[in-house]
């Protein structure tokens, strides 16, 4: 099967906007989250993409609570688009004085960028603006300004926001753009019940719902459980090594 038929769905060729979202579990799914982040950051690097952060809430204590990022080049949705869900960690924790077996989950979800001639059409009524100040480890360069801006579109529930700029304006700009991407995607699969449940937040992030396994104990094994291939170098795919997993979903859907 070539590119062209892998990937050739309207939107393919964008850029991708990914969001990742540590499950309940504190510190071991945030932890998760961040492992996820970096995965996905070296997938990008082996495809010489640019990854850009857009908003990200670490952990109280190690790891992340969310991020958002940017994946710029060629055919970049198209590839990560099937990445969208709950992906499970299966390990002994480091966090676990007892060195106990914990399972830990994580969402994604992926919207294209869009350009300017896509039309989203989005009323003042419909947002609730929030500025707050922005996260990070502190000291001198802390930004002490509310320029960190958080946008819920009240219909469907869906938020984006972005801090990483010290701007409160290019910050509302990036946060706009991205709940724009997120209101396409979600309008374009509406009727695809799995992803619709991600992004109404009824697909609760635990058992039953992942898509991916990646287990590091008692034995090694990433396995996707939508087309049923299992990987046991899991080091390798935590690395980046993804291509096998989404060439394998695009396939399937073609």
């Amino acid at each position: 099967m070539t590119l062209e038929w892998m990937l050739s769905g309207k939107d393919d060729a964008k850029n991708a906007i990914v969001s990742i979202n540590a499950g309940a579990g504190g510190t071991e799914a945030q932890d998760w989250a961040e492992m996820l982040f970096r995965m996905y950051l070296r997938w990008a690097e082996r495809k010489n993409y640019k990854t850009t952060v857009v908003d990200l809430q670490p952990g109280e204590e190690a790891g992340i609570k969310s991020v958002t990022f940017i994946a710029s080049g060629p055919y970049a949705f198209g590839y990560l688009r099937g990445e969208t869900g709950i992906h499970r960690l299966v390990r002994m924790s480091p966090f676990d004085a007892s060195n106990r077996r914990h399972t830990s989950f994580a969402s994604v979800s992926t919207s294209p960028e869009l350009n300017e001639e896509v039309v989203i059409n989005i009323e003042e009524k419909d947002l609730r603006i929030d500025t707050f100040r922005s996260s990070g480890a502190g000291g001198q360069h802390v930004n002490k300004t509310s320029s960190a801006i958080r946008i819920t579109h009240l219909p469907t529930g869906i938020i984006a926001q972005s801090q990483q700029e010290s701007s409160q304006y290019r910050n509302k700009a990036i946060a706009m753009k991205v709940l724009k991407s997120r209101l396409y995607e979600y309008e374009e699969s509406k009727r695809a019940d799995e992803k619709q449940a991600i992004y109404e937040g009824k697909d609760e992030i635990a058992w039953g719902s992942q898509i991916r396994s990646y287990t590091l104990q008692p034995y090694q094994m990433v396995k996707d459980h939508r087309i049923n291939l299992g990987i046991g170098n899991v080091n390798d795919v935590l690395d980046g090594n993804l291509d096998p997993f989404i060439e394998g979903v695009l396939l399937s859907k073609t």
